[in-house]
């Protein structure tokens, strides 16, 4: 009778710890859940260079064309022969980047656009788009939109050109 006993003692205490280990592996299996985080929808953008060898424009605006922001190289400094500069462009850059980030734009269409006839855009384009993927901004396309005659008026200059 007494090995009875001690026999249920026994089988007692090991299914009181197959409990205790149950419970705390069904705890830790609950904490091990990771924990559903709401993401934040990305939209795309599309980012508007416009440089000359006299200013920096950037303008940004949605896929349907409406305007999100809009920054200039004026708004930026104060003195005029500085506008076009490449440092210039990436306070640009960061003044864009700060107004579009609130608003959950990650990727950006590039269009850079130069004067009208000229060869290459203005200084401050490559600081632009440097320091906007340095921000974490995704660059999907860059796209060259500057404006190229096709025959068109006639050329100031006269007949046998500029003379210097």
């Amino acid at each position: 009778m007494a090995k009875e006993i001690k026999e249920e003692k026994i089988k007692k205490e090991t299914t009181e710890e197959v409990k205790e280990e149950l419970v705390v592996e069904k705890k830790s299996k609950e904490e091990s859940k990771p924990k559903e985080v709401k993401k934040k929808k990305e939209y795309e953008a599309i980012l508007h260079i416009y440089t000359s060898f006299n200013n920096t424009i950037v303008h940004v605006t949605d896929m349907s064309g409406r305007t999100i922001s809009k920054v200039t190289g004026g708004m930026v400094t104060k003195h005029s022969r500085l506008k076009a500069n490449p440092t210039i462009g990436m306070f640009i850059a960061k003044r864009v980047a700060e107004e579009i980030k609130d608003l959950g734009v990650r990727s950006l269409y590039v269009r850079v656009r130069a004067k009208t006839r000229n060869p290459a855009p203005g200084p401050g384009s490559q600081a632009i788009i440097k320091s906007l993927t340095r921000d974490g901004f995704k660059i999907l396309n860059i796209l060259d939109n500057t404006r190229i005659p096709r025959g068109g008026p006639k050329k100031k200059g006269g007949r046998r050109g500029r003379r210097v």
